[in-house]
């Protein structure tokens, strides 16, 4: 398998673990954002996107990474991403999805850059913008996490799922921006439960070899 990514993505982080659990060796293909090289013409023939993650299992590719660990899930079935039952399954996507689809996107690199940009925003607005975005979705992630039945050492139970993949990387960048995280203890600690996994910690973006 080849992982095109980038240390210090959020949504290649999920990857990352997700491959470490299912204890598959991987090769990293770096593609630096900062530089650019998700707009390279080569890279572009791989995913037209230009964005990471981006899998390449023999002549499989697979891009966005909630698809990347579906994926990885169905063809490495132990252990599980997802629980037993329907509801429980529909429960740690959607904790999942809230990060892939309503906090993540307005807070990425190129959103970022575009109103900074494009759109004149200065440096504390910047800031303002994506805290008010991670503090909204995590004062609704918490609020599911605390009424759980499934509230346990992970997003749900004692096993790790696909939404501790999601909730971790998204932890990380709260912190890189210096969201103050008091009003979440469930999320911080369930990120600390997980960071103390080594397939979680193996995939920390510090730990990367493109980390610079």
């Amino acid at each position: 398998m080849k992982l095109y990514d980038y240390f210090r993505s959020s949504a290649a982080y999920r990857v990352r673990i997700a491959l470490n659990i299912k204890g598959l060796d991987y090769e990293q293909r770096p593609v630096n954002l900062l530089k650019g090289e998700d707009a390279d013409s080569g890279y572009r023939k791989t995913n037209p996107q230009g964005l990471v993650p981006c899998l390449l299992d023999g002549n499989n590719l697979v891009t966005q990474s909630l698809a990347i660990c579906e994926y990885l899930d169905e063809t490495h079935p132990k252990p599980p991403l997802l629980p037993g039952s329907a509801l429980e399954r529909a429960q740690v996507r959607a904790l999942a999805l809230m990060i892939a689809c309503d906090i993540h996107p307005l807070n990425n690199l190129r959103v970022l850059g575009y109103i900074t940009r494009e759109l004149g925003a200065s440096e504390v607005q910047k800031l303002t913008w994506y805290r008010h975005w991670i503090e909204e979705g995590f004062r609704a992630i918490e609020t599911l996490l605390t009424d759980s039945e499934q509230n346990g050492p992970f997003c749900h139970g004692s096993q790790s799922t696909m939404a501790d993949l999601f909730l971790v990387p998204q932890v990380y960048n709260a912190r890189r921006f210096q969201v103050d995280l008091t009003a979440f203890p469930n999320i911080a600690r369930i990120e600390h439960h997980c960071l103390a996994q080594q397939a979680f910690d193996r995939a920390r973006p510090e730990n990367q070899p493109d980390a610079t």
